[in-house]
């Protein structure tokens, strides 16, 4: 069978974080603070499927017709988002994945569309394209797509990555990517051919538990995996209490899930590792998190791809 019928893709993995640097090898991004997808078209219709192969276009009824929009049936590797005061917006985007009333989605789709930038392209005219080199797949794309407000191409610079993260920092992006001219695709690989630098240090985050606080609020107990084992990593407090964030009651275990209880964590009610968060905060050496945030939950990343990067 076709691996556009099968769609089962999964999708290259962004690789390590570094800092912002200048190179003839590399061009750069903006990198879009959405939700990975990617994007199936042909003359019959459009189908969005994040990094889990969950269905997407439920949740963005608006982008049913952006297949309209290429010349060719295609496989586009791109960004699913929502704007909010010119500046990409993920709690937004976040909560659109996760609601499940066709009702509430139309009103928020009418609020605050959902649009998709194509940053790659996986196949093209009955044929995988990911062996080619990223600057022959970029002139591929550039022709493939007629833009309009729900669907755009993801611009480059090439060599001034440095000044390009200067610009992202100022506007409180979140950040850019350097990517390899003559790398690659890689399905499912995480490599040196694709480097983000980030303004603000975030990070994936298993949730592994709580104790509760003054006031309703919570504070989640975080992991990370270092390979198999998982890893104590601090706390994130929310201004509201866990079952607010979910749709169902998550799992609790009768002990800790890193095989001790963290000092501190005494009294903490203990849950099955299964579910993922995003938090921020400021870049440290520690290995716990510097004036942590919660961004959200998400629901496209498996706990155990929640990994320690190796500088931490």
């Amino acid at each position: 069978m076709d691996i556009f019928d099968e769609k089962v893709i999964k999708p290259m993995l962004i690789g390590e974080q570094a800092e912002a640097f200048d190179s003839p090898d590399y061009i750069y991004e903006i990198k879009f603070d959405g939700i990975r997808c990617l994007a199936y078209m042909d003359n019959t219709g459009t189908d969005l499927r994040n990094k889990r192969n969950k269905k997407l276009l439920p949740h963005a009824p608006e982008l049913s017709q952006i297949h309209k929009q290429v010349d060719a049936k295609c496989i586009l590797d791109g960004e699913l988002f929502v704007l909010k005061d010119g500046i990409t917006d993920f709690y937004e985007i976040q909560r659109r994945a996760l609601m499940t009333d066709p009702f509430k989605i139309k009103l928020a789709a009418g609020k605050y569309p959902a649009s998709f930038v194509a940053y790659d392209v996986i196949y093209h005219r009955d044929k995988l394209v990911n062996d080619l080199e990223l600057m022959n797949r970029k002139e591929i794309l550039a022709r493939l797509i007629l833009e309009n407000e729900r669907i755009s191409l993801s611009r480059y610079i090439e060599q001034n990555g440095i000044d390009l993260y200067e610009i992202a920092k100022s506007k409180n992006l979140e950040g850019i990517v350097a990517k390899k001219r003559t790398g690659k695709y890689w399905f499912d690989k995480r490599t040196k051919d694709w480097v983000k630098c980030k303004v603000m240090a975030s990070d994936d985050c298993v949730i592994c538990g709580y104790t509760q606080k003054e006031k309703s609020m919570t504070s989640l107990i975080l992991g990370q995996y270092k390979g198999d084992e998982l890893i104590y990593r601090g706390h994130v407090t929310l201004g509201v209490t866990l079952r607010n964030l979910l749709s169902h009651e998550p799992v609790r275990i009768d002990c800790s899930p890193f095989g001790y209880v963290p000092p501190g964590n005494e009294n903490a009610i203990w849950l099955q590792p299964e579910l993922v968060c995003i938090v921020e905060s400021m870049p440290t050496e520690k290995d716990s998190f510097r004036h942590p945030v919660f961004r959200g939950m998400r629901d496209d990343k498996t706990p155990i791809e929640c990994q320690m990067w190796e500088s931490k």
